[in-house]
Formats: C-alpha cells, structure tokens, sequence
C-alpha cells in the first residue's frame, strides 16, 4: 500500500511539472483589418502556447495548398514540445496574385516578434517552418530581408528556416498567374534561390523522395542548399527523406524540426 500511495505521488509530481498548453484563435496580425474584407478573414493566426513557462521557443507554421488552397493549422507533431505553435493564415491566389501572400507571411512573422513576449515567449528563439507553398513563403520572407524591413526587423533575427518541401525557384503559382507552365523554370525576385546570401539564419532544407517529388523540388533545394554553401553559408542542410512523396514526406520531417527547435534553442540560450 505504501508503495502505491509513493507511486500515485511521483506520478502526481510529474503529472504538474508538465505545462498546460492554451490556445488563442483568429487573432489578426494586421493591426487594421478594416477596408479589405478578404484581408480581415484570411490573415489571422492561432497560437498554442505553454502558460505560465518563460522564455519558450516559437515556431510559425506555414500551411500548404500551392497557395491557391489550405487553411491555417497546428499540427499535431508539434504539440505539447515545451514550445509554442503559430498557425498562419494568409491570401490565397486567384483572389490576390504575388507579392501579396508573401507579405502576408511576413506580416505574421512580425507579429510573433512584436507579441510573443506578452505570453512568455521570447523572440530570439523564432523559429519559421511549413509545408510545400508554406515553405516557400517562410524561405521568402527569411531569404529577402525587404519583407520583414517593413516592420525595422532584421529577418537574420530568425533563429533557424526549416521548409518542407518548399519551393526554391519562382513559386509555380506565380508563374501561372504570369501564364507560364509549371514545367518552365524561373527564377526571378520570387524566387527564394534568387536571394542567396551568407549573412542567412541556419537553414534545414527538407524534401520527400526525388522521384516521388513534385516535378524537381528535390533538385531545387539541393540548387539551393549547393549556392548557400558556395556563398560560404556554413549552416545550411539537405535531408531527402528517400521513399517518401511530397505529402508523405511531412511526417518523417516533423521529429527533424523538433530537434532543431531544441538543439538550436538550447545554443541561442547558452550564448547569454
């Protein structure tokens, strides 16, 4: 009996050491949302948040859908990690057509810098993450620095890029909103390869299987990955998850995030 009542203790202890996790919903990222209905409905976000824990990481979270599709979300491979998770909304073409999405990106990027801290996050550990077209957005917005200019924050403020999947060339969405085939390749000012540069946040660039991929998205990012390095980036990596297609390819890719939301927090926090 004694030891049961010692066991239901132990299990207690831990059962309250382990965080309570709230979440907010809807909460707009611009702070006028009058004039442009679209606007007002699209580009809210979620936050899943820790309460009461200081300093905690955060990852935003970028859905994918070829940015015609998809709506905001929290996967639940990122719950209950010890950070918090930013589900993003954004415009989706044909309603508006480019750069109109990726500032939107950016918009909820400096959102999260000008308001974590107010449930206990800290905003040097912002970590920006998503899957195919929300790869695409966070490697823009982190990429070229003018985005995120807008708001005075430096993008190589973000603690690390992890897209999946994401796209390194011109999105094929905004090249068919120019009337050009996703088979022809571009790479132009929307086009994460065209902003390469040394000065760039560590990167852990993620894709499915090469011949299961969406037309060259393994080549694209292993483009990348190659110019980074060439530039003299030491911090950028390349992870084909062999076996796995492009929709597939997320749940293999979520423990990697994990972990380098945790080791690269556990090296920002060690440098105070």
């Amino acid at each position: 009996m004694k030891e049961i009542v010692v066991l239901l203790l132990l299990v207690s202890k831990v059962a309250l050491a382990e965080p309570v996790y709230i979440t907010q919903k809807n909460i707009a990222y611009y702070a006028d949302t009058t004039g442009d209905a679209y606007r007002a409905s699209q580009c809210r976000l979620d936050l899943y948040y820790p309460k009461g824990v200081k300093n905690f990481a955060t990852v935003l979270w970028f859905h994918g859908g070829g940015i015609t599709g998809g709506s905001k979300e929290i996967p639940k491979a990122l719950t209950e990690k010890g950070f918090a998770v930013i589900g993003v909304g954004y415009r989706l073409s044909p309603n508006v057509k480019a750069p109109a999405y990726i500032e939107d990106a950016a918009a909820a990027i400096a959102w999260a810098f000008q308001h974590i801290e107010q449930y206990g996050g800290s905003n040097r550990l912002m970590f920006v993450s998503g899957h195919s077209a929300g790869g695409y957005l966070g490697m823009m917005v982190t990429l070229d620095k003018k985005y995120l200019q807008k708001y005075n924050i430096d993008a190589n403020r973000i603690a690390a890029l992890i897209p999946f999947s994401g796209q390194a060339i011109t999105h094929f969405t905004i090249r068919q909103e120019r009337g050009i085939q996703d088979t022809q390749p571009v790479i132009d000012e929307y086009a994460p390869l065209y902003h390469v540069r040394l000065d760039a946040p560590p990167m852990l660039l993620i894709t499915g299987d090469r011949e299961l991929e969406l037309l060259g998205r393994y080549e694209e990012n292993a483009y990348l990955a190659r110019m980074m390095k060439y530039v003299g980036h030491k911090q950028t990596h390349l992870f084909e998850l062999q076996g796995f297609d492009h929709v597939g390819m997320a749940e293999p890719a979520f423990p990697l995030l994990v972990r380098l939301i945790q080791g690269r927090t556990k090296e920002i926090t060690e440098k105070k």
